[in-house]
């Protein structure tokens, strides 16, 4: 039997025992809101299943974001999708045995959601995705698939957007579907002042305004020797320097590959949310494969540009905030020098920043 490595702590009775599961980076920052609420008239039990394991790409927002330490660490770690998929499923399996929730809270797109909304299911726990309804269309992304599969195994679907509401009717989606907006917006807003005061500029010597921010981790970029190559090529023409906090996968890839980035571009360790919000609020522009990234961008109003072919943040493309280039080095230099949106408005596609007490309150009512 998997050995489950975890800390209890005291908990008082509450009305309803919630169990969480996270496990990457976008999971730890779009809990947080959603714990508060939740603990203040129920239990919540938070499984972290390991997936991102590295400081700076865990432990650091617990840390920073004052989230509630995890009641089981399963140290998962990295692993093949099937390998992975399979140990947090024997995993959170089990602790749901154990603990016997009333329903299972899931977020995103990740392995760990995917295990954990499968697990909770066969053992016929009610499953809460929170992020639901969103597509790319591209199911060459593990994360589609991982998408997919959950919202047609949850009973509650917390769509971000009516655009995310209308592709779930359109897959006969209908019934346990609320419209929340986007609980990321939630722990923004909570930490702006903090953010405000991080030293990381001064850390780092950079000006506001005077340097690009990029981010890449998704597979399709990093996976592909020719897709990798022409990223940093045209990240090596823009006219100014180059910040690229850098994922363990991207520093593995670029070392495998044994590809060398040009001088502008200064590689930094993955950074916290706090110091990573100043970074994005001070760029010129900022590049990335993040989901998550671009809705930041758009939040802050930086401009942004897409190093994908289609983004499930399509309401972020449609206001003209944020711009598809795929990989081309031309398309990538012309659109990251030449995209400005300026004054353009930026709608409440997502909400206004009171997704947590939204959820919270409807799962209060289904009890």
């Amino acid at each position: 039997m998997l050995s489950l490595l975890f800390r209890r702590r005291a908990i008082q009775t509450h009305p309803m025992t919630f169990m969480s599961i996270v496990g990457a980076r976008p999971q730890f920052i779009k809990a947080g809101p959603l714990s508060t609420e939740l603990r203040k008239e129920h239990r919540e039990i938070l499984v972290h299943t390991g997936q991102h394991y590295d400081y700076e790409m865990s432990a650091v927002f617990f840390k920073d974001l004052e989230l509630p330490r995890p009641d089981f660490h399963l140290e998962i770690g990295s692993g093949s999708h099937a390998a992975q998929t399979a140990a947090m499923l024997r995993a959170t399996e089990e602790i749901m045995t154990q603990q016997k929730p009333a329903a299972v809270i899931v977020y995103g797109d990740t392995n760990s959601t995917m295990a954990g909304a499968l697990a909770a299911a066969k053992l016929n726990i009610p499953v809460a995705h929170v992020e639901a309804g969103l597509r790319s269309f591209n199911r060459t992304m593990p994360e589609e698939i991982n998408r997919i599969v959950v919202d047609h195994v949850s009973h509650w679907l917390f769509a971000p957007s009516t655009v995310a509401q209308m592709q779930l009717s359109k897959e006969g989606l209908e019934e346990g579907v609320h419209v929340v907006g986007d609980i990321m917006l939630d722990m923004l807003q909570l930490n702006a002042g903090r953010a405000g005061a991080s030293t990381v500029l001064k850390r780092l010597n950079l000006r506001d305004k005077g340097y690009y921010l990029v981010t890449i981790h998704r597979a399709q970029n990093t996976d592909q020797m020719e897709r990798l190559a022409q990223i940093i090529a045209a990240l090596g023409r823009l006219d100014s320097e180059v910040v690229f906090p850098v994922h363990p996968r991207t520093k593995n890839k670029l070392m495998d590959f044994d590809i060398s980035t040009p001088s502008n571009i200064r590689l930094i360790e993955p950074q916290g949310f706090l110091d990573m919000l100043r970074l994005e609020k001070g760029a010129l522009c900022i590049l990335t494969d993040s989901g998550g990234v671009q809705k930041e961008a758009y939040y802050l109003g930086i401009p942004c540009v897409t190093l994908r072919e289609e983004t499930e943040w399509v309401e972020t493309t449609t206001s003209g905030w944020n711009v598809l280039v795929g990989t081309d080095p031309k398309k990538i230099v012309e659109a990251a020098q030449r995209h400005s949106p300026g004054v353009l408005p930026q709608p409440d596609f997502y909400g206004r920043g009171r997704t947590a007490v939204t959820v919270a309150e409807i799962l209060r009512k289904s009890n």
